[in-house]
């Protein structure tokens, strides 16, 4: 991660809310401090500004039950348990580590800190005080591939990666899956720029794969730099994290994002009622956390009506973006029947079938 900008701010919003006693029960005679742990600077767009509206709306929801402390542009790896800890040592009770290079170092400070709540994002270990949750973004993204199948021209279509790790890919494996569900012709071309946040490696991606033919590009990465190469170029985009319209409006043909407020109140409230206790959270559309929006005007109403029709299927549970046949991109099936389980997305190390290219290890 560049860059060593580090800013923390205090806030609290004065709204009253009954919350029921809870253990220990002194504890409620004070605000739950909340700790927030960001991966890139907020911004105004992208990962980390939508955990920064989630912040936002907890503040709102909870008023003067809560007060909060963020700090952002945190590096993974050493810096990252270092700034957790001096969280937790400054009287955090409940602290958000919000990106998947966090998850060890979140461990490791959380057993010194028995009476302190964790909650990671888009990791796989849990410990007593340590809970997970992710978004469900790939059901979007596979909606997002239909659009993006529908509309390209080249039949080339370009991926910004950040690192080759199974929550990336399954953005990418269910992206190429929704766009060959109607388009069996198109390929996806994956560039990495080995950062979550690197605007110009991610522009430089961006632009190589442009180069290549992509008329179409998407990112999982975190500024806005991939889509607003694409405005610059004249070519389309599918944001993600954030409705990222007002960077690339017409660029931008639809959205996958991820929304926060709802569940870090809902966790706020039971670690201030003594109910939390340690679970793994994946929510996706159905439940809100990830969804597809900011569909650009290019956009035609039947193709819209078609990912309307396709995300019902998805909330109702008829449709899964990794149903049978899955074949990896050399050919070979990874299943043969029903769908890819919740143990095998997060285990997932292949590129499916219209990825173009051989898998980086890491």
């Amino acid at each position: 991660m560049s860059g060593n900008f580090v800013r923390n701010t205090l806030s609290a919003v004065a709204l009253a809310l009954a919350v029921g006693a809870g253990a220990p029960a002194v504890a409620q005679e004070e605000p739950l401090k909340v700790g927030f742990v960001y991966v890139s600077p907020i911004g105004e767009a992208g990962w980390s500004w939508q955990q920064e509206v989630g912040r936002r709306e907890m503040v709102e929801a909870l008023g003067d039950k809560v007060v909060t402390q963020y700090v952002e542009d945190v590096p993974e790896g050493a810096d990252a348990e270092r700034v957790i800890r001096d969280l937790a040592q400054q009287g955090n009770k409940l602290i958000f580590t919000t990106s998947f290079g966090y998850m060890n170092p979140t461990l490791k400070v959380a057993k010194q800190f028995p009476d302190v709540t964790f909650i990671h994002s888009t990791g796989y270990k849990t410990a007593a005080n340590v809970g997970v949750t992710n978004s469900r973004f790939y059901e979007a993204r596979y909606l997002a591939g239909i659009v993006a199948g529908k509309m390209t021209e080249s039949n080339i279509i370009g991926y910004v990666g950040a690192f080759p790790i199974p929550e990336v890919l399954q953005g990418i494996n269910a992206f190429t899956r929704g766009i060959r569900s109607v388009n069996p012709d198109a390929e996806v071309r994956v560039i990495w720029a080995n950062s979550w946040y690197d605007p110009g490696k991610e522009r430089d991606a961006a632009l190589a794969l442009l180069g290549q033919g992509a008329d179409i590009i998407t990112h999982h990465t975190d500024s806005t730099a991939t889509v607003q190469a694409a405005e610059e170029r004249g070519k389309y985009a599918v944001a993600y994290h954030s409705d990222m319209s007002r960077f690339a409006p017409n660029a931008q043909l639809v959205a996958v994002t991820h929304h926060w407020g709802d569940y870090f109140t809902d966790v706020a409230r039971k670690v201030m009622d003594g109910t939390w206790e340690s679970n793994m959270v994946w929510g996706g559309l159905k439940e809100g956390m990830a969804r597809i929006e900011g569909f650009g005007p290019a956009v035609p109403e039947d193709v819209r009506a078609l990912v309307e029709e396709k995300k019902q299927a998805i909330i109702d549970g008829t449709l899964t973006p990794f149903d049978a046949p899955v074949k990896d991109n050399t050919g070979k099936v990874v299943l043969e029947s029903g769908s890819l389980d919740d143990d095998a997305l997060t285990r997932m190390n292949f590129y499916v079938e219209g990825v173009a290219g051989k898998l980086p290890s890491r």
